[in-house]
């Protein structure tokens, strides 16, 4: 099960005859496996990966927000975190350790001033919230294991003394 999970991490295109072959099960040992875990929650859903840099028409704007939130009794962060995961702006959302904060929510937004009225009017007011930090995201680099970034490559053969 594990081996066919990070062949599908590493390329969700994959064949279930490719993924045989590369694991030696039978295509209905792959295609039962693939199935159970889809079924049990293990796969969420396949994706396609986008390379920020190469898309200019309707470029979002990203920001990462520090939250500092009070828990609830009973309930900790998790009433808060109930209210912020289910607007539509919010891309991610972590409980952190070690931190100055208690939450890091990950946002898009058309632009840097709608970023700046959904924390100002949505997550800032939210009840439990106690202080928030807005940090935004310049440039991708590499994400999720994926450079974003093209190298450059020197094709000049190099001297030799």
């Amino acid at each position: 099960m594990e081996e066919i999970l990070e062949l599908l991490r590493e390329n969700a295109r994959l064949s279930v005859e490719d993924i045989s072959a590369m694991t030696k099960k039978t295509v209905d040992e792959v295609k039962a496996i693939i199935k159970e875990m889809e079924a049990n929650g293990t796969i969420l859903k396949y994706v396609t990966v986008v390379n920020p840099e190469k898309i200019q028409k309707d470029k979002k704007v990203c920001a990462e927000i520090e939250l500092q939130v009070t828990p609830e009794r009973e309930r900790g962060f998790d009433a808060v975190v109930d209210r912020i995961y289910r607007f539509p702006q919010v891309r991610s959302l972590y409980l952190m350790s070690g931190a100055n904060y208690d939450l890091k929510v990950v946002i898009e937004g058309d632009t840097f001033q709608s970023i700046c009225d959904f924390v100002a009017r949505k997550l800032a007011t939210l009840e439990g919230v106690r202080g928030t930090a807005t940090h935004f995201i310049m440039r991708t680099y590499k994400e999720n294991d994926i450079v974003y970034i093209e190298e450059d490559k020197d094709h000049r053969e190099g001297a030799m003394a």
